[in-house]
């Protein structure tokens, strides 16, 4: 292993549902459905690979423009996770943290999720960090606007990465993004200045962990000099 090469944080964007749905003749509700099974599966991966940190990208603020009959699938499947896997989340020792702006989601689903992340606040086996409405330059523009709220005269970047949503957590060692695709699509973009990169041509219903694994070992390989060098 290089040094500087501990994976604490890893970040996904679960990329791919509706294509790996519209290859096998289903509706593209039915990949996203296939991707809950995805999440749930890799967040028993992350815990059997001892990574602390899980954060995904589960609804971008740009997803609104969808059908509307996909988005209020989404949503749905979102509240039932929220309300039929608390228990499960609480024997794992998950606990569910949120990014993004939850003021736009529907009602049944903004008291689903808040109350899982209620009842998971003390866990501390796993974070799973779930964005949801998230962008990252909204972030960004959010976070300027909370600090000209506290009437903050100066700043420096950890000033700033105070006001961002993830305040409380380390940015990410490693960001992947499932289905092949080779951009961040808005996700995590303060975040991500020194994070490394996997782009496997896997969609994210087929995610599992062997890809986790073999992420890890490319990662691992990787030198991490964080603008400077490796002592030898």
């Amino acid at each position: 292993m290089k040094a500087n090469n501990k994976l604490e944080h890893l970040a996904i964007i679960m990329d791919g549902n509706g294509r790996w749905a519209t290859r096998r003749g289903k509706s593209r509700l039915f990949g996203h459905k296939a991707g809950v099974e995805s999440l749930k599966r890799t967040v028993s991966a992350c815990i059997e690979l001892d990574i602390k940190i899980l954060s995904v990208f589960a609804f971008s603020t740009e997803n609104w423009s969808r059908p509307k009959e996909e988005v209020d699938g989404i949503m749905n499947l979102i509240s039932d996770f929220c309300e039929q896997d608390v228990q499960r989340c609480v024997d794992l020792g998950v606990k569910v943290v949120t990014m993004g702006d939850l003021s736009r989601l529907p009602d049944k689903l903004k008291t689903a999720l808040l109350n899982l992340i209620q009842k998971t606040k003390d866990n501390n086996k796993l974070i799973v960090n779930v964005g949801i409405n998230y962008g990252a330059r909204a972030e960004i523009v959010r976070a300027v606007n909370l600090m000209l709220a506290d009437r903050v005269k100066s700043c420096d970047e950890k000033t700033f990465a105070n006001y961002l949503y993830t305040s409380q957590l380390p940015d990410p060692d490693l960001i992947i993004r499932a289905s092949g695709e080779n951009r961040l699509s808005n996700f995590m973009l303060y975040q991500c200045a020194y994070s490394e990169f996997y782009f496997p041509k896997v969609h994210w219903p087929d995610f599992n962990k062997k890809v986790i694994q073999k992420a890890i070992k490319v990662y691992q390989k990787r030198n991490r000099r964080f603008g400077g060098l490796l002592a030898k």
